[in-house]
């Protein structure tokens, strides 16, 4: 049987169009192939936030194991119109694409099977994941005001969880902050959530410190904005 050829990943960060109410998108290119517009034209990359977290959470990230993995999905989950998944695994020294399966409504055809240099795919994960050049102001200060409120533990102090703290291009541009308070099981938790609106001219650092000052100070569930229980 004949060795197969080996391919090279490479991951670009994708900017949602100006005021379009969806995510940062990592994309996979393969040999210089767009694959999602190739063969899922309608879906978009991974979501840039999925890359926070350590490699082994990372969406790309092989395993030994079996187990289908999304690489594209539509731009409202995969539930309602499908995505297109693969199989991730490491095999020695190399990376395998294969298994491929689309769940949405597209007839287009799948994917052959991929094999990659197992040190170079690695190497383009961690790139990827570390590379903040795409970054625009409400990007960073989601960025930077995250971190500070996961090590600060402030929220569970008063018996909350933070959820989330995304960017938001819709007009006006900015982050927004979502926590719950906790309650007892079984009951539906109550959301809160800040909309900070950031500007193009203050520095993102110095947002992110006033921002994270201003949720520091008081008990968050009187200060926020109540979502709905």
């Amino acid at each position: 049987m004949p060795e197969q050829p080996i391919s090279t990943l490479s991951l670009r960060h994708v900017l949602p169009p100006a005021g379009a109410d969806t995510w940062v998108e990592v994309r996979p290119f393969v040999d210089g192939r767009d694959l999602l517009k190739e063969f899922y034209p309608d879906g978009l990359g991974n979501c840039r936030q999925e890359w926070d977290g350590p490699a082994e959470k990372w969406p790309l990230t092989p395993t030994q194991d079996s187990g289908l993995v999304i690489v594209g999905e539509p731009d409202c989950y995969p539930g309602c119109c499908g995505a297109l998944f693969v199989d991730i695994r490491r095999v020695g020294d190399r990376v395998l694409w294969s298994s491929w399966k689309n769940t949405s409504s597209t007839h287009a055809p799948l994917p052959d099977d991929l094999h990659f240099d197992a040190a170079q795919y690695d190497a383009e994960l961690a790139r990827a994941a570390a590379d903040l050049t795409w970054e625009e102001p409400m990007d960073t200060v989601a960025r930077l005001l995250g971190k500070t409120l996961v090590d600060s533990g402030w929220f569970e102090r008063w018996g909350c969880v933070l959820e989330r703290v995304q960017s938001s291009r819709e007009e006006p541009c900015g982050v927004e902050v979502q926590f719950t308070q906790e309650r007892r099981p079984g009951d539906h938790p109550s959301r809160f959530g800040y909309e900070l609106p950031v500007t193009w001219t203050e520095p993102a650092e110095d947002q992110a410190l006033r921002f994270a000052a201003a949720i520091l100070a008081e008990d968050p569930r009187g200060t926020a904005e109540r979502w709905g229980d």
